[in-house]
């Protein structure tokens, strides 16, 4: 007589394919994860550099960052046309569409978020830099504006 063969341990149905569908879907929302990080990234430049890394930085999106110049503030329909200037005298022309900070005028250091389109750069949001205690933290960062 034979002995009756051991019972088999029960391997539940399908669970091979759970286990891989879970390792799709993680590496799937792994990678959406990097792909938005790396859009989100938004590179800062000051007008000096942004002139001169205008080539390479073609119609990418960053942040540049210049002192608005007296007397190049005008306003149109729905936009603000001014000129910024970087600490090594680089100026940039802006075209901003969207609201202006109630502090934004001649003279003051600025932050712009857009990208270069022609010879112009295209703003979509202004950021002023307006405060007493930032100039005393970051005096290499801001200075006079002296025409």
């Amino acid at each position: 007589m034979t002995a009756p063969a051991p019972p088999r341990p029960r391997t539940e149905p399908g669970r091979r394919r759970r286990v891989v569908a879970g390792l799709v879907i993680a590496g799937a929302l792994a990678f959406l994860g990097f792909r938005a990080a790396g859009s989100a990234t938004v590179y800062f430049k000051t007008a000096d550099e942004a002139v001169a890394q205008r080539s390479s930085l073609g119609t990418h999106r960053f942040r540049l960052e210049g002192t608005v110049v007296p007397g190049s503030v005008h306003d149109a329909a729905g936009e603000v046309d001014f000129t910024v200037r970087g600490d090594g005298g680089a100026t940039v022309e802006v075209i901003h569409k969207g609201d202006v900070p109630e502090l934004f005028q001649p003279t003051i250091p600025v932050v712009l978020e857009g990208r270069f389109q022609g010879d112009a750069f295209l703003s979509d949001r202004i950021l002023v830099r307006h405060t007493n205690e930032y100039k005393a933290r970051n005096p290499e960062r801001v200075k006079d504006y002296k025409g």
